[in-house]
């Protein structure tokens, strides 16, 4: 985007090392378009903020936890009230903190990003889906986050998958019940359903990589043609895709949902394998949780 667009610029806070030596050569190519704001997130949003009145295109990193927690003020009035373009990455959410532990540990985050006006909410499954929302967002006003590991593997989409804001992916069909997924758990969830299947239990999964505006529509479809829900997040089961999915249906057409996700506790150390046995974010636990949702209907 910098090569292609002299209006981007990217700031992060005192991360670029995150993304190895391909950022630090940006920077050393376009001196006054990559900048190192340092442990200073409100300043670095409201730096962004004035850069967007001026006709730029920010986007801003830091860690989910810090980029929330420590700026939401600065993203709620500067950015959103003032109506500004922002694009944040608040990367390595969730249990993806791993050894650095319950400090940066980001479970609240969709849900205060959540309470702000007209802002979109993505939680990323892969890089060919965080590339493709963002080269639509970066020309897009308002506010826009994005959730999303730093640097993973794990493939979801071919490179000529399409996104649309604002609509989930169904990624499976089945008649049993739905598994309505985001982020790291969209993978889970398939393999779930795997599990399942073994068992005669046809689950639908959904990547509901929007998690604001929420694909209402096809949560809808979900409900009426399974009768049971799971939702699957690396986030607090308080505020966030859970939360608006039961929202939704407890106003529009009440379903058995069962909620997969952290529930009042911090974070804690560990490895990714002993973080997601912890808190449940196993195929295994998952697809215990879908069956109970089945016995409930």
């Amino acid at each position: 985007m910098l090569e292609n667009d002299p209006d981007v610029v990217y700031l992060d806070a005192d991360l670029m090392f995150a993304f190895g030596a391909g950022l630090w050569d940006l920077a050393a190519k376009y001196p006054d378009r990559v900048l190192r704001c340092g442990i200073a997130e409100g300043n670095m949003i409201g730096t962004a903020a004035a850069m967007s009145v001026m006709g730029l295109k920010p986007v801003i990193h830091s860690f989910a936890s810090f980029v929330t927690r420590r700026g939401f003020d600065q993203i709620f009035l500067s950015g959103a009230y003032a109506k500004k373009t922002l694009n944040i990455i608040g990367s390595e959410p969730g249990y993806k903190q791993t050894y650095w532990g319950g400090t940066h540990m980001a479970f609240e985050d969709i849900a205060m990003m959540r309470t702000v006006p007209d802002c979109r909410i993505f939680d990323i499954a892969d890089g060919v889906q965080f590339n493709k929302l963002l080269g639509r967002t970066i020309n897009m006003k308002g506010i826009s986050y994005y959730r999303t590991p730093l640097a993973d593997n794990i493939a979801v989409y071919d490179e000529d998958a399409e996104f649309e804001i604002g609509k989930g992916i169904v990624l499976r069909e089945g008649k049993d019940a739905s598994i309505i997924a985001c982020g790291r758990l969209v993978t889970i969830a398939l393999q779930a359903a795997e599990l399942l299947a073994a068992e005669g239990i046809d689950a639908t999964v959904v990547d509901m990589f929007t998690v604001k505006p929420l694909d209402e529509e096809l949560v809808l479809k979900c409900a009426k043609e399974t009768g049971a829900i799971v939702t699957a997040e690396n986030h607090s089961v308080y505020g966030g895709l859970g939360s608006a999915v039961a929202e939704y249906l407890g106003e529009h057409c009440p379903t058995v949902v069962e909620r997969i996700g952290t529930r009042d506790e911090f974070g804690e150390v560990g490895s990714e394998a002993y973080l997601r046995e912890r808190f449940g974010f196993t195929p295994e636990k998952i697809a215990e949780r879908v069956k109970e949702a089945i016995k409930k209907k």
